[in-house]
Parts: structure tokens; sequence; C-alpha cells
């Protein structure tokens, strides 16, 4: 497997895109964004993330970004998972509150769904599955990886983005979104995974 010159981010969401670049630096490799390879590929495709799991999902979108920009793509599906709601929301995270990446809506109904839900029964965590696909066929590199905590009952902090002010992150004593970006990569489902898809593609690629 040869070191590509670019590799295609398949998401436009902007805080993954944000905290992803900074994960892969260590590979050398141009990270290019939806929106970039949009302008000589044209419109990016419209993708149906109906499979039954995150790796699943990550998979469907790897393949058909792949296919779209000739690009080697690295695609990620992840979400929160709590225990009270026997894993809810999961693979349905980003539309919970009913509109796709609508962080505020899907806040407010998860902790709706967790009134009166004592501290004791609030964990939960998030997953995340990582996939590179150097092209449509190819097979794939899949790296996964949780992060545990407990749902709060007020929002705080703000940064990060998803779920970050409700997850509260005990070995820190505060929400995810009160960590700075490098604690962050550090701790999350999102930096272990692409620290062990580094150091795979690093090792396939020497």
């Amino acid at each position: 497997m040869n070191r590509p010159e670019r590799i295609l981010m398949a998401t436009r969401n902007p805080g993954k895109i944000r905290e992803m670049r900074r994960l892969l630096e260590p590979l050398g490799v141009a990270v290019v964004s939806v929106d970039d390879v949009a302008e000589t590929a044209g419109p990016p495709p419209e993708v149906s993330e109906d499979g039954a799991s995150f790796t699943e999902n990550a998979l469907i979108k790897a393949r058909a970004y792949a296919v779209w920009a000739r690009l080697p793509v690295i695609a990620e599906d992840s979400g929160i998972c709590v225990d009270a709601l026997d894993g809810a929301p999961g693979i349905r995270s980003s539309r919970f509150g009913g509109v796709e990446g609508d962080d505020a809506r899907n806040n407010a109904l998860l902790l709706e769904k967790l009134a009166g839900i004592p501290e004791q029964r609030r964990g939960a965590h998030y997953h995340t599955s990582v996939v590179y696909l150097e092209r449509g066929d190819a097979e794939p590199v899949i790296c996964e990886a949780q992060w545990h905590g407990r749902i709060l009952e007020a929002p705080r902090g703000t940064g990060g983005f998803g779920y970050d002010p409700l997850f509260w992150v005990p070995e820190h004593g505060c929400a995810s979104a009160e960590l700075s970006a490098d604690q962050k990569n550090r701790l999350s489902h999102r930096g272990k995974a692409m620290r062990a898809l580094v150091e795979r593609l690093s090792a396939l690629w020497d």
C-alpha cells in the first residue's frame, strides 16, 4: 500500500474535520474536505446511512466517497450510547432530534428523555468507527474506540460539538465541552481511533 498525496475526509461536519485534521498530522499527508473536492468533482454523493452499526455506516460513506472523489478516503461514524435508553440514540445520534446535525435539538431531546433519571443511571459512552479505503472496492482498514462517562442534567462549556456539553468526563471532573482541543483529542473515542489508524497506516505505507 503506497502513501497517497491526499486523503479525502468524508464529512461536512466542521467540528469533525477540525479534530480529524489535527489527529492525522503525523501521517504527513494532505487532508482535503468534501467541499475542496467538489470544486472539481462536482456535487458529492447523497449517502443513506442505513447500516445497522457504526462500522456499516462508515463503510457506506467511505465507498460512496471513494468512487466519487477517486481518492483514498477516511470516513467515520460515531454517536453516543446511553445506558438508561438501552444504547440510544446510538447510530441515530446526529439526527436524534429529527434534523440532521442539529446539536441543540439533539441535546434537548436527550435531556428530556433522561428527565428524572438519577446520576448513577446516566452512564453513557461515545463510540466511533473509522474506516480508511484506498478505492471503492479496496479492503478497508477499520479502527473502533469508545469513551465512557455519563450524561449531565444541564449543558456545560462551549467547546467541542454534538453532545459534548452534556458528556461528563470523570477523570477531569468537567464536561467534554470544557476540555481544550488537545485534552479532548487525548481522551476521546475519536482521538483513540484516529491514533490507532495513524499507527496502522504508517506501518502499511512504510
